[in-house]
């Protein structure tokens, strides 16, 4: 589906105010009212049909309950600010970890692993604040490590107060010292977290840190937890109650986006693009991203939570050490968003991980946008080739909208958001269970379900049981076949829209009561 196509999402409001079959002008403007009326009878009556069969407690159940919308909701006001930096392999993450009480941050046993600033909600002692996790600050440094010393950097001017964890098993370094003129210069509360004190004999080590200059340093082992509560206490000592530089969360909390896709395909290249600043960090080098980075912007009047994640590389369990961690963190990111953005390559064809990234975005029941990168690269002969060769590959996601941009100059990233936009409306979309039904009496009624074994199933009664995605039951007298089942979707989507969402239609076999 290209961009230009016409999108049946778009008009779906329009064709659910009509009748499915309504030639006529005046039955087209029927009163919504009266619409709305004939609706709840055709509903009541085909619902009276249940009660000659058998229903279980969970039927019941779904036939009188409330639709499920999803969680919704969100902190409204901006948490202050905890920065932990520290040289390479310090222990940064793995006291983040410690911190939170669950292993978020990809740790591994070498230095370098960390590379963007990401920030996670904690909480401590009834306090809660965003604790942010850094790269190495180093020195000297060029290309990719000079760009993580950079957002380090970065996040020290826009926390509330610093954690600055020292590595107490080799005591105070040059880089240290020169870290800790950083701090002086930008003014900041300072608590000194001296890290791999795992027992008493490093505790001496650990008090040669005073000549920082930075006060108590706080002897902790965050790999053991030792010490740590200690450290905390101090921490929310220092950290101000109201903060300066949080981002306020607007009521509701804004929608989640995950930008996935393979490796080196230009995700953060976009989230940067879309920020317009340089806020994650970027290199040709495949897999520069590990951690999930979250960053709330505004676009076009509304808030949004752009998530960006570490490539898919392939399957998860041929995969070790960060790139292992990373493809959970980003399973994980793709499950807390409500809308993924998978991004391609147009100047190579669509891959087996291409492939697999979408599905496991459907999978999670996500909403989605097929976003193609790199198109202004396309020779303009080579362009309309290219558009049939994409729809021959999305075949099975045709109802997925597309836009082709460039992250790299911008060339078409303002057609993000309305895809965005579309896509979520279908994820929330409900249909009336009267105007459901009358769709699906006239659906077999031209196309009945093939007879199997000399018997045909008959579709007693369908509900929209939740959204986010739209979720359909079926009631009907035998088993419905799983070809039908995809023609019963094709045409919800051609008269409904459902653009961008995937559809779920489960089917519910139930006889009638023994006289």
């Amino acid at each position: 589906m290209s961009e230009t196509d016409p999108t049946p999402g778009q008009h779906h409001d329009a064709v659910l105010t009509e009748p499915l079959d309504a030639p006529a002008a005046a039955e087209v403007t029927l009163d919504p009212a009266v619409d709305a009326d004939l609706d709840a009878k055709r509903e009541d009556a085909l619902r009276a049909g249940l009660a000659e069969y058998e229903l279980e407690d969970e039927d019941l159940a779904l036939l009188g309950g409330e639709l499920s919308d999803g969680e919704g909701g969100g902190p409204a006001a901006p948490l202050p600010v905890l920065a932990v930096i520290g040289r390479p392999n310090v222990g940064k993450s793995t006291l983040v970890n410690r911190i939170l009480g669950r292993r978020e941050a990809v740790v591994e046993d070498k230095p370098g692993v960390t590379r963007d600033r990401v920030s996670y909600p904690a909480e401590w002692a009834g306090r809660n604040f965003m604790v942010v996790d850094t790269g190495g600050w180093e020195t000297g440094v060029a290309g990719m490590e000079a760009r993580v010393a950079e957002q380090a950097e970065i996040a020290i001017s826009l926390a509330d107060a610093i954690l600055f964890v020292v590595d107490a098993t080799v005591g105070p370094t040059g880089t240290d010292e020169r870290v800790v003129k950083l701090l002086r210069k930008a003014g900041k509360p300072v608590v000194l977290c001296a890290n791999k004190v795992d027992g008493p004999r490093v505790e001496a080590s650990a008090a040669e840190l005073w000549s920082l200059g930075l006060g108590e340093p706080h002897p902790v082992s965050a790999l053991h937890g030792r010490g740590t509560g200690d450290l905390l206490d101090a921490a929310m000592a220092a950290l101000p109650t109201v903060s300066a530089h949080g981002v306020a969360i607007p009521e509701g909390g804004p929608r989640r986006v995950a930008l996935v896709g393979r490796p080196n395909v230009g995700k953060s290249s976009l989230l940067n693009k879309v920020l317009g600043s340089e806020r994650v960090v970027v290199d040709s080098v495949a897999g520069t991203t590990r951690d999930p980075v979250d960053e709330v912007v505004e676009l076009k009047g509304k808030t949004w939570v752009f998530v960006d994640t570490a490539g898919i590389r392939r399957r998860v369990h041929q995969t070790s050490g960060a790139d292992f961690y990373a493809s959970l963190r980003t399973q994980a990111a793709i499950e807390k968003a409500e809308v993924a953005v998978v991004l391609l390559d147009a100047s190579v064809k669509i891959t087996e991980q291409d492939t697999r990234v979408i599905t496991q975005v459907i999978e999670a029941g996500r909403a989605l946008v097929i976003a193609y990168n790199k198109w202004d690269l396309m020779d303009e002969d080579r362009r309309p080739f290219l558009e049939r060769e994409i729809e021959k590959d999305l075949v099975q996601v045709q109802w997925a909208p597309r836009v082709n941009f460039s992250a790299r100059t911008g060339w078409h990233t303002d057609k993000l958001v309305p895809a965005l936009e579309r896509s979520l409306a279908s994820w929330d979309l409900r249909i009336s269970t009267g105007k459901l039904n009358a769709f699906l009496g006239e659906l077999v009624a031209a196309h009945p379900h093939p007879l199997r074994g000399g018997k045909q199933p008959r579709i007693l009664f369908a509900t929209q049981a939740s959204t986010r995605p739209p979720r359909f039951v079926v009631f009907s007298t035998g088993f419905l076949e799983a070809g039908y089942r995809r023609f019963i979707e094709r045409r919800l989507r051609e008269t409904f829209g459902f653009e961008g969402t995937p559809i779920s239609i489960s089917v519910r076999v139930r006889e009638k009561r023994k006289r």
